[in-house]
């Protein structure tokens, strides 16, 4: 989809992702090798009573299933930046629900603009667990005069 064609309000819903314990103690040893988010015996100890995934993880579990919707198709050119804030732990099994809404439109150029992607991820208890605001270089339709 094209720079030109995206309304402010634009809304997809993204599909559900399970986070499977196995992936996310995976991840965990690899990139967030903490005992909060490894060590079954530690976690319980903890104020969330039990193991947590990465808050990446959590993230990129979302973010996976937003590519799929492929959105901008052919016209994305790059990513620009992103803000991730979490708000409620991750457990291992919980599915979490998620919606894109384009919050900002930027023109930069008659070649492309700045689309600002606004992402809510919810666990099955219907709680707010993370955001994410993700901005993305998108071509423009080259305008022949």
């Amino acid at each position: 989809m094209y720079f030109d064609d995206i309304k402010i309000g634009m809304t997809v819903d993204i599909p559900p992702t399970v986070i499977e314990k196995e992936k996310m103690l995976s991840f965990a040893r690899d990139y967030d090798n903490i005992p909060l988010h490894t060590d079954e015996e530690y976690a319980k100890s903890t104020p969330f009573g039990g193991l947590i995934a990465p808050g990446v993880m959590s993230f990129m579990s979302v973010w996976a299933k937003y590519l799929e919707v492929d959105l901008f198709g052919k016209e994305l050119l790059a990513g620009k930046s992103t803000k991730i804030e979490w708000f409620k732990p991750v457990y291992p099994n919980d599915t979490l629900s998620s919606k894109a809404v384009v919050t900002d439109l930027t023109k930069r150029n008659n070649k492309n603009g700045i689309v600002e992607i606004s992402i809510e991820a919810y666990n099955q208890n219907g709680e707010l667990v993370l955001t994410n605001i993700t901005e993305a270089i998108v071509k423009s339709r080259i305008k022949t005069v």
